[in-house]
């Protein structure tokens, strides 16, 4: 960090690639509200014609529910018809999935992770056929998520092998801390941007008691409207990548680093 509390990002550094990453999502979402008319007919047309590898395709719609209390009445729901939303598509394998909504873009890459150039070359490109439909105007939003998911000892619960600071119960009580929830906020100082960090415990039903995930969900979000002209500067992913390294791999033990693949002389 500088003198003027400027955090330095650093986006030429370079990062250990991990063969055995424990990512299971990654996303990148833009929010950009469409300006044309976002009618189904259309929309869907204009993608088939354009993403053909991607032939898997699904409807989206939007509903409110309103659940009303009145004092001598049972509660009722009230449910309103948004509309369409838009659409989902993804690839025959369906590691790739798109969203394209009235409000938005969303490209996620579910496991195996590939690497951050075919990730943001793909998003890239579906975000300019986005574009071409729905005309945005601005862009409100930039996130950028990656989901991992790392495997844990059911009995141990050996937490401390794998994240530090690891969870831990009160001291000198004799409790064992068998779950958690962990969301942090970070701010970065001198940019615009907010980092979210949840930690928390997944059981497997159906294991018995036996099988259980750490999962480690860090998202990157810009924390006010980004200008530009049809093209999302390809600098902010950069910076926002940098970031979701620095939380990872600042946040890991060796002992889950060299589990990963990494680490390695």
């Amino acid at each position: 960090m500088s003198d003027a509390g400027t955090l330095h990002i650093n986006i030429g550094e370079s990062f250990e690639r991990l063969p055995r990453a424990p990512i299971v999502e990654a996303v990148i979402d833009i929010r950009a509200r469409a300006t044309t008319d976002w009618n189904e007919a259309s929309v869907r047309s204009k993608l088939e014609a354009k993403l053909k590898e991607y032939p898997l395709r699904d409807s989206q719609r939007e509903a409110q529910i309103e659940m009303k209390v009145q004092p001598g009445k049972p509660p009722s729901q009230e449910y309103r018809d948004l509309g369409w939303k838009g659409l989902r598509v993804c690839t025959p394998d369906k590691k790739n999935v798109a969203q394209f909504n009235r409000d938005g873009f969303v490209f996620s890459r579910l496991q195996p992770y590939e690497d951050w150039q075919r990730l943001r070359s793909e998003a890239l490109r579906l975000w300019g056929i986005f574009w071409e439909i729905a005309r945005p105007v601005e862009v409100g939003r930039i996130g950028l998520r990656f989901i991992n998911r790392i495997p844990i000892s059911p009995n141990e619960r050996n937490y401390q092998d794998y994240v530090s600071p690891a969870p831990q119960p009160p001291r000198d009580v004799g409790l064992v801390l068998r779950s958690f929830m962990h969301h942090d906020v970070l701010e970065v100082p001198g940019h615009p941007y907010v980092v979210r960090v949840v930690k928390t415990i997944q059981d497997v039903p159906g294991q018995g008691g036996g099988r259980c995930y750490l999962i480690f969900d860090i998202d990157v979000l810009t924390k006010e409207k980004v200008g530009f002209d049809g093209d999302v500067p390809s600098a902010r992913l950069e910076e926002m990548r940098w970031l979701k390294n620095k939380v990872f791999f600042n946040s890991i033990t060796d002992k889950a680093l060299k589990e990963f693949g990494g680490g390695q002389k």
